[in-house]
């Protein structure tokens, strides 16, 4: 997985090939704890690049994307968001969201 900051933002997600899936988190969230496994293993099984991003650490960007509640996971397309889920979940329904959202 790939870490991303407010000043890297832009090039890490923003300008990416293909689907990015951005994990707003802090370390202080038990739930962001609970999710990073199983995105380290939809990372490892999809054609798609996974990104966390600090919250805490990078306001910036959490609050242009108006992130109010962690975990956040939001799914870029060409440089756009065209998916959000808020809260841990577990794989399965990760996938199905992402193939849903991917499939749109």
């Amino acid at each position: 997985m790939i870490t991303a900051t407010d000043t890297t933002f832009a090039d890490t997600v923003l300008a990416a090939d293909g689907p990015v899936l951005v994990d707003f988190w802090a370390q202080w969230c038990p739930p962001c704890h609970m999710i990073a496994p199983i995105l380290e293993q939809i990372a490892a099984e999809r054609p798609l690049t996974v990104v966390k991003l600090n919250s805490d650490e990078n306001p910036g960007v959490a609050r242009d994307y108006q992130v109010m509640s962690l975990p956040t996971l939001m799914l870029f397309v060409d440089g756009k968001p065209v998916a959000t889920w808020v809260g841990a979940r577990s794989k399965s329904r990760l996938q199905d969201e992402l193939d849903k959202a991917l499939a749109a």
